[in-house]
């Protein structure tokens, strides 16, 4: 009885995805929640837009886009239509088939993981859990998380994952600003508790993205993303203590690098940097060191690099420090600019940026500083808000120093290099030019 009634289901929610008839409710409207919901939408699927913030939902629902990779054009076009509707009220699960949770896994002040958004968007879930619909998890988070977390308390309410409902997980992999990989041709994985957990969410997921990649359950899904981004984070690691090196050896390590990436095999190019950025890179190794000492393993390599990681910005403020030093200043008292409040060039994601390091650090010491960054309006530093900069050839030439943490296109560095009194680039983004002014990380 329980093979023909797992089949009926199944067969019924897997009918209703391929005829577009499914009804998808995606909790959080962040930088992945957004963008997925939009896509859905586009593709012809009805969906509810769940967020806790009544502001981004008011937003939505009036067609304004807040998320950089999703335009206005194409939030109003789906909005407009009534194919997604954005909302604070959960009870709108009770009329979806799908259930798609894209809430923040960040971290504690002890670098354990904070799944407690999850828990809460899963709470939500079993109280409006019925017969034939799929949840899918893909927030960032530890491996086991899904059967070992959400799973048991979905099936408390009486209702047995495979038969009653599906249930898998499946890693977002959001890189925002890039003008190439969009939510659509990301390739999409994808692992359920059982098979027909994994067919029905790849069907769901094929209506709008053009490639799927089905794994054998959601604990392998789980540790591909955790992989992913350990590997970037191990190798910006090795290359910014190569940075260091290079400075003690007074050696152009930006030099190095490219020369080492003419080699067409065996090697992969990543820069140094100021730090760690972003939504994924800082976080998610941490996520991983911590299951696996529960594991009982020591995880060496990721915790050095993550130790490497964090104390760029000190470095880039010591770099500051020789800069002002040469002119016979400190610190202490000087006027600094920082350029760029975003973690990453060309976006406004200020999440985990090693420029508010680099801030306070440098306020810490005695500084005076500004920042100016054309996608930041503001940001908060210790609590405190502030305010960028419109950046004029008067207003640089009134620092002391200038440090350049983030790239962006919209910078006119002639203007800056021909007013800067010192410079300290940490993205090299001075390449071109030779000013006695710089100073290269």
């Amino acid at each position: 009885m329980d093979k023909r009634k797992e089949k009926t289901v199944f067969n019924s929610l897997k009918r209703k995805i391929r005829k577009r008839d499914a009804t998808i409710a995606v909790i959080g409207l962040g930088y992945v929640g957004l963008p997925l919901a939009v896509e859905m939408a586009k593709s012809g699927l009805n969906v509810y837009g769940i967020d806790v913030n009544a502001e981004k939902v008011e937003m939505v629902n009036k067609g304004r886009s807040y998320i950089q990779d999703v335009s206005h054009r194409d939030l109003r076009t789906v909005t407009r239509k009534r194919r997604l509707v954005a909302t604070t009220d959960f009870a709108v699960l009770r009329d979806s088939d799908v259930i798609d949770i894209c809430v923040p896994t960040p971290l504690r002040k002890t670098k354990d993981p904070d799944i407690s958004f999850v828990i809460d968007a899963v709470e939500q879930i079993a109280k409006y859990l019925k017969p034939g619909q799929l949840v899918i998890l893909e927030s960032t988070t530890y491996p086991g998380t899904t059967e070992e977390v959400m799973l048991p308390r979905l099936e408390s309410t009486g209702l047995k994952v495979g038969r009653d409902f599906f249930l898998a997980f499946s890693p977002e992999r959001v890189d925002p600003g890039n003008p190439k990989f969009k939510t659509t041709n990301i390739p999409k994985v994808v692992g359920g508790v059982t098979a027909n957990c994994t067919k029905v969410a790849c069907d769901l997921y094929s209506l709008s993205m053009e490639h799927i990649v089905p794994v054998s359950s959601p604990t392998v899904a789980e540790m591909v993303k955790l992989l992913e981004n350990t590997f970037r984070s191990v190798n910006i690691g090795l290359v910014n203590e190569m940075c260091l090196m290079c400075d003690r050896m007074n050696i152009d390590v930006w030099q190095v690098i490219e020369a080492a990436a003419t080699k067409p095999f065996g090697f992969l190019k990543f820069y140094p940097g100021p730090g760690l950025g972003g939504h994924c890179i800082p976080i998610d190794p941490f996520y991983l060191s911590w299951k696996a000492k529960m594991a009982g393993f020591e995880p060496r390599f990721i915790e050095l690099a993550g130790q490497i990681n964090s104390s760029m910005p000190d470095y880039v403020v010591s770099k500051v420090n020789n800069a002002l030093n040469e002119s016979r200043k400190s610190i202490n008292g000087s006027k600094v600019l920082v350029l760029g409040a975003a973690y990453k060039r060309n976006v406004n994601d200020t999440r985990e940026s090693p420029a508010v390091d680099v801030i306070r650090l440098l306020k810490e010491k005695g500084g005076r500083v500004d920042y100016s960054d054309p996608h930041v309006e503001a940001i908060e530093v210790d609590g405190v808000r502030m305010k960028g900069v419109r950046l004029t050839g008067r207003k640089v030439k009134s620092y002391d120093c200038v440090v350049i943490v983030t790239d962006h296109s919209a910078f006119d560095y002639n203007m800056i290099v021909k007013n800067s009194r010192a410079i300290v680039d940490t993205r090299n983004a001075l390449k071109d030019f030779d000013s006695i002014t710089i100073r290269r990380i």
